[in-house]
């Protein structure tokens, strides 16, 4: 259940959120069971951007219209869903990783395409029970915890790389931003990836490497643990988001993120879920 932090909750709950370009509010319970927040209809460019690619020169991109759906994996159903889109898309690249898990510290966030799960990631919080990091770098991560800092951290990231794009990816970074910053507080964020995929990280949400290379068990390769400090979030979107149209140049996934002004609604759907 999601905190309800008293300087965000009322400012939420009770502001009534205006949704530009198509975004769309909850209908009904039926048509649209956990949904966060609706994109439909969405001129997107470079369409496909993997870990291991550059995006499109100018002029270059694929222009095509997509709808998506951002919903909490709140049923065993949607977890099993995500859990076989991370399994398939980790499989690709050789790892044999286990499923999504539900525990009370973490939430799924999962994009959806015709009903079809084309991404997910997971959410951590650091709110007793530790964090995966710990595993492996629970020197790095102390470290932080006595500096005061409130450390969250994101694991089972997957995108479709058939179907996925800059604006699905940004959607889930958002979200889960908005779930760990405004709503819990925290400070920063922990990431373990494989030294291969750490460019990605780094170059198109600033995390910094934070420890150095070691073998992960939970996927038996090497990892590396990387840090971002949510105030810098902060001030990248403040700066780009929602501002897709005026980034020329802007290489990062910043102005994919949806606006502060949309950060109101989008926080208030969170709290009533």
């Amino acid at each position: 259940m999601i905190k309800m932090l008293a300087p965000y909750a009322e400012k939420y709950m009770s502001d009534k959120p205006k949704f530009p370009f198509g975004l769309r509010w909850k209908k009904s319970p039926d048509e649209w069971d956990k949904t966060i927040i609706a994109v439909s209809p969405y001129v997107l460019k470079d369409l496909v951007l993997t870990q291991d690619t550059e995006p499109p020169a100018s002029g270059t991109e694929t222009v095509q219209q997509q709808n998506f759906k951002i919903r909490l994996a709140h049923s065993d159903d949607r977890i099993n869903n995500a859990s076989l889109l991370v399994q398939r898309m980790y499989r690709k690249q050789g790892y044999d990783i286990p499923g999504i898990q539900r525990m009370p510290d973490r939430i799924t966030l999962m994009a959806s395409q015709n009903d079809s799960v084309v991404g997910t990631i997971t959410l951590g919080i650091d709110a007793g029970e530790g964090l995966l990091a710990d595993e492996n770098y629970k020197h790095e991560v102390d470290l932080l915890r006595s500096e005061g800092r409130k450390v969250c951290e994101l694991t089972k990231f997957a995108v479709d790389q058939a179907r996925g794009s800059k604006r699905v990816l940004a959607a889930l970074f958002h979200i889960a931003y908005i779930y760990g910053r405004v709503l819990q507080k925290q400070t920063d964020v922990v990431i373990e990836v494989t030294p291969k995929h750490a460019l990605f990280y780094k170059r198109m949400l600033g995390f910094e490497q934070m420890g150095p290379e070691r073998l992960n068990s939970r996927v038996n390769t090497m990892g590396v643990l990387l840090r971002l400090e949510i105030e810098y979030v902060d001030r990248q979107i403040e700066r780009w988001g929602g501002k897709a149209d005026q980034a020329q140049g802007e290489r990062s996934l910043f102005p994919y993120f949806f606006s502060k002004d949309d950060e109101v609604g989008i926080s208030r759907r969170l709290l009533q879920g």
